[in-house]
């Protein structure tokens, strides 16, 4: 585990080492200090080391997947393919048939990447990344199904603010948020309130209820949950984007290009089915109906491919990508989304300063020529 410092000690090495190109003074330094070639000691035992600036961006990919693994179990417990059936698990295959497969998928997928990125590290001589400390949180209070109530999590989906900007972000033609550009969100009240994505308690739940249509609020829980996943798993796409940028290894760079990708995988799938949200209202919050035609360009649900937009230089033709795309203060930028979400609500100040000098060790990363 990382050791908690000073934020003013951690931010004068990290000073130091971009001034001078040393690394001796840092506290996230292993062995020697910088080799002749401009590489970390991590590692340099076997001769396998990689540079501080890969395993800063490896370290807060981490730390990012380990959130994502506790986030993504919540849902998997609740409404995954090994749940027992439910009002909520109903509810959520009115977004798709599948939905139950497809977020136990994503469980398994999230699991798997925290696992690799840390093994990978301790395999360097860098050190792993562990948030076990922070697990404090409670989570639901389901007692219909063994081992949830009372577990200790690293997220809370009880409270959340949605951003659903990603959705008329994505269907721009001629704004980018790379260039500063801001969007409107497609679910306003979502992203505004404060609301759960999962069952609060049995009540919630609904065990045993199997029977369509359910009630609004059930319904509204499930529609949160099904923008929630895509809010998500966008910001892992654009975040895996954006650090490839910064590593040395052409290994590094192959492992973040190829868990980049099962992003870049999960965020089309959960597009697809948060435009399949029942319009409802449940108190202070509606969705609206994204589906039946006429919509504007800008909310028509079944455009969930990036259309074209300004990329680079607004002098180059429009292009389809992913966005935003831009390396400058991309971890701080996800701890911050993540916080405005809503998902460390009752997190402890030890756990923001811990996951603000990871982001801030990656985003000084940068690539070694």
């Amino acid at each position: 585990m990382k050791t908690l410092e000073s934020t003013n000690q951690k931010g004068a090495n990290r000073r130091s080492f971009l001034k001078n190109g040393i690394a001796a003074a840092s506290a996230v330094t292993v062995g020697a200090g910088m080799l002749s070639n401009g590489l970390s000691a991590l590692g340099a035992k076997n001769g396998g080391g990689i540079t501080e600036g890969d395993a800063a961006v490896l370290r807060f990919l981490a730390a990012a997947e380990i959130l994502e693994t506790d986030l993504w179990q919540q849902y998997n417990e609740l409404g995954g393919v090994d749940a027992p059936p439910s009002a909520y698990q109903t509810a959520l295959q009115q977004l798709d048939g599948d939905m139950p497969q497809y977020i136990a998928d994503n469980t398994d997928d999230e699991e798997s990447h925290e696992l690799f990125i840390n093994a990978y590290l301790t395999s360097k001589g860098a050190k792993p990344v562990s948030l076990e400390q922070f697990r404090t949180l409670e989570g639901s209070e389901v007692t219909a199904i063994p081992g949830i109530d009372g577990k200790k999590r690293l997220t809370n989906l009880m409270r959340l603010s949605v951003d659903t900007s990603w959705w008329t972000r994505y269907r721009s033609r001629t704004q980018n948020p790379d260039f500063g550009d801001t969007f409107p969100n497609a679910v306003p009240t979502l992203a505004t309130g404060m609301f759960t994505a999962i069952p609060k308690n049995d009540t919630e739940l609904g065990l045993g209820i199997t029977t369509t249509p359910v009630n609004n609020h059930i319904q509204a829980i499930a529609n949160t949950a099904g923008f929630h996943f895509a809010f998500i798993e966008q910001g892992g796409t654009s975040l895996y984007a954006a650090m490839a940028q910064k590593v040395t290894s052409l290994e590094v760079l192959r492992i973040v290009l190829s868990i980049g990708g099962t992003e870049i995988m999960h965020f089309q799938t959960w597009h697809d089915k948060a435009g399949n949200a029942v319009p409802l209202t449940d108190g202070a919050l509606t969705f609206p109906d994204l589906k039946t035609p006429p919509q504007p360009e800008s909310l028509q649900g079944n455009l969930i491919m990036p259309e074209p937009t300004v990329f680079l230089s607004k002098s180059f033709p429009v292009c389809s990508i992913i966005r935003p795309t831009a390396k400058t203060g991309i971890a701080m930028g996800a701890v911050t989304g993540l916080r405005k979400d809503g998902l460390f609500i009752n997190q402890s100040p030890d756990f923001f300063e811990f996951m603000e000098d990871l982001a801030h060790e990656a985003d000084e990363a940068e690539r070694v020529l």
